[in-house]
């Protein structure tokens, strides 16, 4: 068990953040600039906190009331950075070494197993600069499971790679952390890749915890403007409660009926792009939009729209419709005005 509590004065914000993390995966998902590095920086003991506490399996690896504060290389902590940190007057073998314990039989034994394991056959004696960044991050994984480590964090491991070398990349991490019993951090601005392997998801925003959930109910049930925007909506509105299942879109000029209870807090609404549609006559929730501007590839086309009642926000006021390229063969030739409908079960109410 990770137990974190603590607060770091930075220049633009102060990091503040609290939270546990059993066997599972944890993924710090926030954007760029707001602290997530930070953190794991803090609990590895690279960082330290202005105050606060840090314990890992029933050890304190910090406590500010206490005055402890453990070296790194007390932690146990297995920590991947964005650029590996590969030694690199090293060879392979001599990289995962470097980490392990004991004698020189153990050592040969675990470089074995690693090596096997994270498919370096062949590389033993190669430096890294002749490595791939795909094997550079197996021999950093390598590494640090050699550590056995009581928590693994990892921080943005696939952020420098090729689409195609980061889904290789990500299925063989995945087999690791299925194998890893123990916590993992894991630190993401992208949030399909923590979606695919994650258990639960804090994100981070400004230094600030906004919101700790499993992966289903963020993704299903975002609860701020702020948690929407980072899972990928690019609709939103201000709005006023009219009813218990009503609001006016403020931005888009337009009342709307919404599938669940509209609370007092609800300072907006949001729709994801993909969840819009051409309207039918039967549609309650429709907007009258004019087509601003049109682009796309061979998979998709995406539609940027201005309602009819828009006012308020620049920002707000226009709105994104992603759809195939079927819908769009439909819709092509009526651009200057055109009905969209927001199903009331799409419509997010948000903080």
């Amino acid at each position: 068990m990770l137990k974190v509590d603590i607060k770091k004065r930075l220049n633009k914000f102060t990091l503040e953040v609290a939270f546990n993390v059993s066997t599972e995966i944890l993924a710090i998902l926030g954007p760029s600039g707001c602290g997530k590095s930070m953190t794991l920086k803090c609990i590895a003991g690279v960082e330290t906190p202005d105050e606060g506490y840090i314990e890992l399996g029933g050890r304190v690896l910090f406590d500010s009331a206490k005055k402890v504060n453990l070296p790194p290389q007390q932690r146990q902590v297995g920590y991947l950075f964005q650029n590996y940190a590969l030694f690199p007057n090293m060879t392979v073998e001599q990289n995962i070494a470097a980490a392990i314990k004991g004698d020189r039989k153990t050592k040969e034994k675990i470089i074995s197993e690693k090596i096997k394991a994270f498919y370096l056959e062949g590389l033993e004696k190669q430096y890294p600069s002749k490595l791939s960044g795909g094997q550079q991050q197996r021999v950093a994984l390598a590494r640090l499971m050699a550590q056995n480590p009581d928590i693994l964090m990892l921080d943005e491991p696939f952020s420098a790679m090729d689409n195609y070398l980061k889904w290789q990349l990500e299925q063989e991490v995945a087999e690791v952390l299925q194998s890893y019993r123990k916590p993992v951090l894991y630190v993401s601005h992208n949030r399909k890749e923590v979606y695919r392997l994650c258990d639960r998801v804090a994100v981070l925003y400004n230094g600030k915890l906004d919101t700790i959930c499993s992966k289903q109910e963020l993704f299903e049930l975002p609860r701020t403007v702020a948690v929407a925007q980072l899972i990928g909506c690019k609709n939103f509105s201000r709005v006023q409660k009219c009813g218990e299942h009503r609001v006016f879109a403020m931005d888009w000029g337009v009342e709307l009926e919404t599938d669940r209870a509209v609370p007092e807090t609800a300072g907006h609404i949001g729709i994801f792009s993909h969840n819009i549609r051409q309207a039918k006559a039967e549609d309650k929730n429709t907007v009258n939009c004019r087509v601003l501007r049109v682009f796309g590839d061979n998979f998709s086309t995406i539609a940027i729209l201005k309602p009819e009642g828009a006012s308020g926000m620049e920002d707000y006021s226009k709105m994104l419709w992603e759809m195939d390229r079927a819908s769009w063969e439909k819709i092509k030739n009526c651009l200057d005005k055109i009905t969209i409908a927001l199903e009331k079960g799409h419509i997010m109410l948000l903080d």
